[in-house]
């Protein structure tokens, strides 16, 4: 059963005097893949970093409006934004797993929340891996550096260790924007598969892909929420003229 996960209201972000966000309203709902699409430099990015408060490692952001996750406000004080990252997983852009064994890839969030048992380890790297549809392809190197793995297979990795994590939501930065076709593809089914049990937002430059694999789309661009709504609707009969626009490829 589907349930809000996020609801932002009159979300304003600043760097410095330049404001990025304007009065952003939207929900995000659990069991659904909701994309944010729109120009480079509009915003996407920077609302996705609200979500789980990555904005606060950027000197000079100030944050107005609430993201309420589950009846509270993230960015009241005293909310505890590690477990808020615990629970909303981040994948980037580019592959970035750790220094060290594919295994340890995945058992480093577990270790550091105190799980020390070798059995209780072993079984999160393989569900983790087996959700991420990876492990049988590293299910006989698991001792091996992440490194040694292509480009598609460590973006695999680092959903696997964000599922490692148990998290209730994924955001994910232009996860395939530098993957060939055919790792593109195993992504794209593999976030098809994860919605089953996560809410996924991801921002894409792909329009195409966009269509593809999400339920909601949202349109954003110079700052503001220009349109959200079914993502069928959003390419085949939008509401708002700039999001035609866009859509047809007369700006962008």
């Amino acid at each position: 059963m589907k349930e809000k996960v996020f609801n932002i209201r009159n979300l304003n972000l600043f760097y410095g005097d330049n404001q990025a966000l304007k009065a952003i309203d939207m929900d995000i709902m659990s069991h659904e893949v909701t994309a944010l699409i729109g120009p480079s430099g509009c915003g996407k990015s920077t609302f996705l970093r609200c979500l789980n408060r990555m904005n606060d490692l950027i000197d000079d952001v100030t944050i107005k409006g609430e993201v309420i996750y589950h009846d509270k406000d993230v960015y009241k004080k005293n909310f505890d934004v590690i477990n808020l990252r615990t629970k909303v997983g981040m994948v980037f852009q580019k592959p970035n797993p750790f220094p060290m064994t594919i295994y340890d890839n995945i058992a480093y969030g577990p270790r550091c929340q105190g799980l020390k048992k070798k059995k209780a380890l072993d079984e999160i790297v393989e569900s983790s891996l087996k959700k991420a549809a990876l492990w049988d392809e590293v299910k006989d190197r698991l001792k091996d550096s992440a490194f040694d793995l292509s480009g598609g297979q460590q973006q695999r990795l680092c959903i696997a260790r964000a599922i490692a994590m148990e998290p209730e939501v994924i955001l994910m930065d232009e996860p395939t924007s530098a993957l060939d076709p055919i790792a593109t593809l195993k992504i794209e089914e593999l976030i098809n598969d994860l919605k089953e049990n996560y809410a996924i937002v991801i921002v894409t430059h792909s329009m195409q892909q966009a269509a593809r694999i999400s339920d909601q789309t949202a349109f954003f661009l110079l700052g503001e929420l220009i349109e959200q709504n079914d993502t069928d609707i959003i390419f085949s009969n939008p509401k708002n003229k700039k999001t035609e626009n866009y859509i047809t490829g007369r700006f962008g």
